[in-house]
């Protein structure tokens, strides 16, 4: 007995180790306890664990751990904005035009070619243009020759960049795909979807073409919409926002409503009113889109720079069935989002505050970033 008292912390049986870490949701509390001593690190290591809480990432360049609020700092270059993410790499435009992929957490940098599309640079009148980064997922960006990387840009149409970061010494340029604006792209089942007007949604297909350098073409596989939401009040403004997200071996289309008060700006009072998820069919000729209620133990993060499903049942703090969602609409690029944030529970229509009641939210909302979602890789 007396020498079990006496036992030093180091000695901490692994077991042991591993249920305090299941009790630690939040990163930045993982690394800190693996700093405690090298036993712990060691055997910290040995621990299946569910994967860290998603992370926020601000104006500024301060970054939040969803939902409880603990503050990250990120360090960015001063010439570069951040224009989106994929799973837990960030995306940067340099001023000059050059691309950046860097993961934060393991210190890796990918060099992607400079965006040359006319008028387009990185000052925050045009960057704002820029839309969304995708990748087949898992992404291993260090290895060779490494994924396609897809960069949707809404200049008067859809303009689809595409390149192989270890080969590529320029992006290929796909101009007016003759869609119009499309909401979102995304990979699923290795091949790319887009999901545009009404509802439909389009499979790229691209290829190897002359001088090796890829082609787009494409298919409309969905032309139904499931229609205008019925509880929705009459006499009022709407838009209506489309994510596309990959869900357990399922294509979703979350589409979000928006109310506006005042002259269609988010500064002024619009805030989200409701959410439906819809499966894209595939197996249907033509394809559908079916409602869904539930999404199996996951939850969504969604936003305009990166929507991801999450396993909401293996971790504390994320709820299942539940969309997380921030303010990424507006016609500035300096948008707060938390001006309309939230998380939107599926089972009962409710939304609640994206962040816990004890969280103080920064002040500093200005900066050259833009928001978008994070997800740590418990690798470190």
């Amino acid at each position: 007995m007396k020498e079990a008292r006496s036992s030093p912390w180091p000695d901490l049986q692994p077991e042991l180790l591993g249920l305090v870490l299941r009790r630690l949701p939040s990163l930045v509390d993982r690394v800190r306890l693996r700093a405690v001593c090298r036993p712990w690190r060691s055997n910290a290591q040995l621990q299946p664990l569910p994967p860290p809480l998603p992370w926020l990432n601000l104006l500024d360049g301060t970054t939040l751990s969803i939902p409880d609020g603990k503050v990250i700092g990120v360090p960015a270059s001063d010439d570069a904005f951040c224009c989106g993410s994929i799973e837990n790499w960030f995306f940067f435009v340099h001023t000059d035009g050059r691309c950046l992929l860097t993961n934060p957490f393991s210190k890796a940098t990918v060099d992607l070619p400079k965006l040359g599309i006319e008028r387009f640079n990185a000052s925050s009148i045009y960057i704002s243009r820029f839309h969304k980064l995708a990748v087949p997922l898992p992404m291993e960006m260090e290895l060779s020759p490494g994924p396609l990387v897809v960069a949707l840009i809404l200049d008067n149409g859809s303009t689809a960049c595409i390149c192989q970061p270890q080969s590529a010494t320029n992006w290929c340029i796909e101009r007016n795909l003759g869609l119009g604006d499309l909401s979102d792209i995304s990979f699923f089942n290795g091949k790319l979807y887009g999901v545009g007007f009404r509802d439909k949604l389009t499979i790229f297909e691209i290829n190897d073409g002359l001088e090796s350098k890829p082609k787009i073409s494409w298919v409309k596989c969905i032309t139904n919409s499931p229609g205008w939401p019925k509880l929705l009040s009459s006499g009022k403004w709407y838009e209506v926002q489309n994510y596309l997200v990959e869900c357990c071996g399922r294509l979703l289309m979350v589409r979000r409503m928006i109310e506006y008060t005042k002259n269609h700006n988010p500064l002024e009072g619009a805030r989200s009113v409701s959410f439906e998820v819809f499966e894209a069919d595939l197996s249907a000729k033509p394809g559908l889109w079916k409602c869904v209620s539930k999404l199996g133990g996951q939850a969504l993060f969604v936003g305009k720079l990166c929507s991801k499903s999450f396993p909401a049942g293996e971790c504390t703090g994320v709820q299942e069935d539940c969309i997380y969602f921030m303010c990424d609409y507006g016609i500035t690029l300096g948008v707060d989002p938390f001006v309309d944030c939230g998380v939107y529970n599926m089972r009962n229509g409710t939304i609640t505050p994206l962040l816990l009641e004890t969280t103080a939210v920064p002040w500093h909302h200005s900066g050259q970033l833009r928001p978008t979602w994070i997800f740590p890789a418990d690798d470190m």
